[in-house]
């Protein structure tokens, strides 16, 4: 039999043929083939939908930790603007400077950073000497 392998569990299944006379041997069988598949469907989940949704979790955290002065973001609602203060749970934003425009929203409410301020350098800048 050719089956394709999405329906490899549906196989492992007892059936009408196997409820005869072995009924109890394609039973078993058939439980030990469920307990190798559960495992198996339960890790692929794991890996294609959880781990990844944890990754970005992960980054969002790390990009709302790292909020500061002067970067340019996007909000979940689209707003753009430039960030004038960081507060504990909330950011202020400038969204218009022709009229000095500030809004307050939700350190959640950022979606991500189009712009990141550089930091200052903490080196002296150097020179080269002049040839006279």
């Amino acid at each position: 039999m050719n089956a394709p392998l999405f329906n490899l569990p549906l196989l492992l299944l007892p059936t009408a043929e196997s409820a005869g006379t072995t009924g109890t041997a394609a039973t078993g069988a058939s439980q030990w083939g469920i307990l190798i598949v559960m495992p198996l469907i339960i890790l692929v989940f794991y890996f294609l939908v959880m781990r990844p949704q944890n990754k970005k979790q992960k980054e969002a955290k790390k990009m709302l930790e790292s909020l500061r002065k002067g970067d340019r973001v996007v909000t979940i609602g689209g707003l753009r603007g430039t960030v004038l203060s960081v507060k504990e749970d909330a950011v202020v934003l400038l969204v218009d400077e022709k009229t000095n425009t500030k809004l307050e929203y939700s350190k959640n409410a950022v979606s991500s950073v189009l712009k990141r301020e550089e930091e200052p350098s903490t080196q002296p800048a150097t020179t080269e000497p002049t040839k006279e």
